[in-house]
């Protein structure tokens, strides 16, 4: 080992604490890019491998009722590559040991062989005989749920009549990796599952013998959704086609798509910002040591060394620090990748994921690594080559300094001597001292970016479930029917109020925009479901118009006033023409709204029923429970309740996840700059600070000047953070808003305060741990070394 490189491991050693500051905040840096690009990848993966082994489907469309001889058709469509038909239905469970109704998702297995599309992966048992009508295999989170296993038994309202089913098995499947009941807003196994019987068990259940209600499509390389889906609409309108739509908007996919999307921005916006604190940590801690190590550079080049071998000397400081935080890094990656490939796991119905980033993934992180404190080393590096011996070797010019704007303000202000030295010392070096600060601030605002989605995830609840979904229940029915239904349902027992919701599947058109959604018509006087502006005040359809939600509004590029084309997909397809009477604010889906008496007039029919909204007395809840489960034409029920806990349950779980992982690192980065700032002050300032003993002053004197510096520079972070913190958030809410949820932009002012006390407290304890140093301080060495 050369004797530069001993003098390099020498130089470790001595100043451990600095170099493990910035290394963490750079392994920051990489961890994320690691996680994010290996779960993106890993995820991707899967996801093609899964979708190609099982053939999932690209066009998928639902029909009322449609002939078995229509296939050959659907088949013949330029660009199809292979089609299936099959029978889909939603069903009423009633499981043993839960008292309220479940609901599933019935699907149609062919009578012989296996499905040619969507093909279920059995992960135990087998799947039900096709000569059985009493069989059902169903999905594994469902089962596990439940706690079932082949051989269990549980009945099911299959139309109208109740079925005692035989689970033979469990299985998952392309098409519900994440599964979502009607009208939920996040997966429920424990009340819906998905279920597959033989299709002739179906065909005889719901009156479908020798047709069909959903086909699936795949397409050749040639063929595109866009052109087929209009020739499977054409040919599937005359038998009460409800829309052909790609697998872009099949609702499994699309919740996969936005997670794909996330880890994306992650990637993406992140890990930079601890790239540029690393590079600006290591340009601060390198320039120090260039400047006290004047002599021993000059030593150097006497003792024959070049400009090279002096820059890569201070290079390899500085690549070695990268070097620690990369590893740090990959292995804290690899760790949290494997911890969020088990959650992917859980949370979607995967048969596989296993967190493999690949290697282009860790050389990623390690060449930004690398790069960030390469560059951070380059001036110092140049610095320290560019040094004559001559000069180098003898004392440095003392800095020449004049009364500025600093000092008479703090004359004016009559601060005392040690806070006048404060003040010089932030002035001294203004570059530096505003780099501390806007380092200390993104701390802060990554604080704020995390700490404000509990109060939006308060505020979503506030307005989903207490404003705009008041009723306990939703009762979804199998087919539209006509008002008296609701005065049927008014007789079941427990029920106080009811209220009828007719929603009809529709696209919505502006120019060149569309939207494919199910519109919900309600009467004007509905309390228990209603939608509602940003404000919280109810908005109603004017007249035979239509309220959109602001997303869908800003999707379709109109406001109130304009008109819009509304495509109705089942009966006649009409094509209405409609006037945006206002907008709404909602956070689940795209939402679109119209009076159910004026909708019916348009279409030219009495008005008719989808779902009806109930409020039930909760101590008749069994009673009302056991004769859902009974009641024919009853598709599923929703529990409002449920939901709600459900919702609160899981997304909080994640909030407290993420914010927890936010504190950590912005603890990192506040005492990695805190921490290397006071140790630099230290170094610079540690002669002034023994002379102030010396003449008299008291230990905590003399390390306020130091502690007060970097106190001052914390709280001048602050109002930059909160600014920084506005910023990320509003950024974060637009970057999540989908067709599928939005976040509301709420900030409290507990939220700017827990930010700050987090980073001043982090700054305070950096700034302690530097100070014992003052107390350990020689007065007698100090005061010898030289300037």
């Amino acid at each position: 080992m050369s004797v530069l490189d001993r003098k390099l491991l020498r130089d470790l050693r001595r100043m451990w604490a600095q170099v493990l500051a910035i290394a963490l905040v750079l392994a920051c840096g990489v961890t994320i890019l690691v996680l994010a690009v290996g779960a993106q990848r890993s995820l991707e993966d899967t996801l093609d491998a899964y979708y190609e082994r099982n053939r999932f489907a690209e066009v998928f469309a639902n029909v009322r009722r449609a002939p078995d001889s229509l296939l050959p058709d659907i088949r013949a469509l330029p660009g199809v590559r292979m089609a299936e038909t099959r029978i889909v239905g939603q069903v009423v469970l009633d499981l043993p040991g839960l008292a309220e109704p479940a609901a599933g998702r019935v699907v149609s297995l062919p009578d012989f062989g296996d499905p040619a599309l969507n093909l279920p992966m059995i992960v135990a048992g087998r799947p039900p005989d096709p000569d059985r009508t009493d069989e059902v295999m169903v999905s594994r989170a469902f089962a596990e749920a439940n706690g079932f296993v082949p051989g269990d038994r549980f009945a099911a309202n299959l139309n109208g009549r109740k079925r005692v089913l035989t689970i033979t098995g469990t299985a998952l499947s392309p098409e519900f990796v994440y599964v979502l009941g009607p009208g939920a807003m996040l997966p429920d196994n424990r009340r819906y599952g998905i279920l597959w019987m033989p299709r002739r068990a179906l065909a005889a259940a719901f009156d479908l013998q020798g047709a069909f209600n959903d086909v699936a499509l795949a397409l050749t390389r040639e063929g595109q959704a866009e052109a087929v889906i209009p020739a499977l609409d054409r040919l599937l309108a005359p038998y009460g086609g409800a829309g052909a739509h790609g697998r872009a908007e099949q609702a499994s996919h699309v919740f996969i798509e936005g997670e794909l999307t996330q880890l994306r921005a992650m990637a993406r916006i992140l890990p930079p910002v601890f790239f540029l604190i690393s590079a600006f940590l290591v340009n601060m801690v390198l320039q120090r040591i260039v400047s006290l190590e004047r002599g021993v550079v000059g030593l150097m080049k006497a003792l024959g060394y070049s400009d090279a071998a002096v820059a890569g000397h201070f290079l390899k400081l500085a690549m070695l620090v990268a070097i620690i935080g990369i590893v740090i890094g990959w292995g804290m990656g690899s760790w949290l990748g494997r911890g969020m490939a088990r959650l992917y796991t859980e949370f979607f119905e995967f048969p596989y994921l296993v967190f493999q980033p690949r290697v282009g993934s860790y050389a990623t992180a390690a060449a930004a690594g690398l790069l960030a404190s390469g560059l951070g080393a380059l001036q110092s590096a140049r610095r320290a080559a560019a040094l004559p011996p001559a000069i180098a070797m003898a004392p440095p010019a003392p800095p020449v300094f004049r009364r500025g704007l600093s000092d008479r303000l703090a004359a004016f202000a009559g601060l005392s001597q040690p806070s006048m030295m404060v003040l010089r010392g932030i002035t001294r070096w203004p570059g530096r001292a505003a780099f501390s600060v806007l380092a200390m601030a993104a701390a802060v605002a990554m604080l704020m970016s995390a700490s404000f989605f509990p109060d939006s995830l308060d505020e979503i609840i506030d307005t989903a479930f207490f404003e705009q979904n008041r009723q306990h229940a939703m009762l979804i029915l199998a087919e539209d029917r006509a008002d008296d239904v609701v005065e049927d349902v008014r007789h079941l027992p427990g029920i106080l109020a009811a209220e009828p919701l007719h929603a009809v599947p529709a696209i919505l058109r502006s120019g060149t925009l569309s939207r494919r959604l199910a519109v919900e018509a309600r009467d004007p006087d509905a309390r228990l479901s209603r939608v509602t502006d940003a404000a919280g005040r109810p908005v109603e359809p004017a007249g035979s118009g239509i309220v959109l939600s602001e997303r869908l509004a800003e999707r379709l590029g109109v406001g109130p006033g304009d008109r819009i084309e509304m495509e109705i997909l089942t009966g006649r397809r009409e094509t209405l023409l409609l006037e945006v009477s206002g907008t709404a604010c909602i956070h689940f889906g795209l939402g679109a709204y119209m009076d159910r008496a004026a909708l019916a007039r348009l279409l030219r029919k009495p008005p008719q029923v989808s779902v009806v909204n109930v409020a039930m007395d909760p101590a008749q809840a069994d009673a009302l429970y056991a004769a859902a489960k009974n009641t024919p034409g009853l598709a599923g029920t929703v529990l409002l309740f449920q939901t709600r806990a459900s919702f609160r349950a899981t997304i909080g779980e994640n909030v407290l996840i993420t914010t927890m992982v936010y504190v950590v690192i912005a603890v990192l980065i506040t005492v990695g700059v805190a921490y290397n700032s006071a140790r630099i002050q230290l170094s610079e300032r540690a002669r002034e600070l023994a002379s102030l003993r010396i003449i008299g002053f008291t230990r905590a004197e003399a390390s306020y000047i130091l502690i007060g510096e970097l106190m001052a520079l914390a709280i001048l972070a602050q109002p930059v953070g909160w600014i920084l913190g506005w910023i990320f958030a509003y950024a974060q809410v637009v970057s999540f808003s989908s067709d599928l949820y939005s976040l509301p932009f709420v900030m409290n002012p507990a939220t700017y305060a827990r930010s700050s006390l987090v980073v001043l407290s982090a700054s305070a304890f950096s700034a302690l741990i530097v100070r014992r140093r003052i107390d350990r301080l020689d007065l007698v060495a100090v005061m010898k070394t030289r300037e």
